[in-house]
């Protein structure tokens, strides 16, 4: 069995679960989701996983974006793990309907609970907290590692109907705007312009002008050039200056960098 695991990640969470799971697998290879969304894509392996991240209790655009241009065949087994902190609410039924309307199945679904990057509720939970979380997906993965080896359908994972309910309503009501949220990121003075933002977005999304980031209306929520800037130079809105950085331990800048050149 050849697999393919497509992945996007912000701060190395779906990164982190992507290699967890191909070292579970074997013969596995990894290609980040923002080189080949909204390019025409024909994954070569007989099976093949999407990793990323739930934004706003859904898909994110690059996902939605990537999923548009698969091309139709059913030989393939297709499994996805929606990693995000606690709250998955129905983006693996979102997933599953999009995948149907390429004629295509999502044959196995898998939630993944790991640490919240989004800063504007709240900073870093404590290390403590992020290695039980850690240590909980790792085995979790494990499992899911064996349903995928024997090719095993597994019903989407999803919230609770209330939250499925409630949550989805308010990403459809979001999404048509998202790209538009950026306009809450700006600099301090702390702004080096050592230029990680510019190319750790996996969107394009910012530029350089006048020795400071700017924002180009293409965002995707996930906050990498927040949580990666070195100097913490980076705010959104009012509350988050004094708040803690998170980023996966595991997964260093190089390791985040890899690919996006080609993006």
């Amino acid at each position: 069995m050849t697999t393919q695991i497509y992945f996007y990640t912000g701060t190395g969470n779906s990164l982190w679960s992507a290699k967890k799971l191909s070292e579970n697998l074997g013969n596995v290879e990894l290609l980040p989701l923002p080189v080949v969304a909204g390019k025409p894509a024909n994954p070569q392996a007989d099976t093949v996983g999407l990793v990323f991240p739930v934004h706003i209790w859904g898909l994110p655009r690059l996902v939605v974006n990537f999923v548009n241009c698969l091309k139709s065949d059913s030989s393939k087994y297709y499994f996805a793990l929606a990693v995000n902190a606690g709250q998955v609410a129905a983006t693996l039924i979102q997933l599953k309907k999009l995948l149907l309307s390429r004629s295509l199945n999502l044959d196995a679904g898998f939630s993944i609970d790991m640490p919240s990057n989004y800063i504007p509720w709240g900073g870093a939970i404590s290390e403590k907290k992020q290695q039980t979380k850690f240590k909980t997906a790792a085995e979790k993965i494990s499992r899911i590692a064996e349903d995928i080896k024997k090719q095993k359908k597994v019903a989407p994972e999803k919230g609770p109907l209330w939250q499925n309910i409630l949550f989805s309503f308010l990403y459809r009501k979001s999404f048509p705007h998202i790209h538009k949220m950026d306009k809450s990121f700006w600099t301090d003075e702390k702004c080096n312009t050592c230029r990680i933002c510019e190319k750790i977005c996996p969107t394009h999304n910012i530029v350089i002008t006048d020795g400071k980031p700017a924002w180009q209306h293409r965002c995707d929520q996930c906050f990498a050039c927040l949580q990666w800037c070195p100097e913490e130079a980076i705010q959104y809105g009012k509350s988050t200056k004094n708040k803690k950085r998170y980023r996966h331990p595991d997964i260093s800048l190089r390791d985040m960098m890899a690919g996006m050149a080609d993006a």
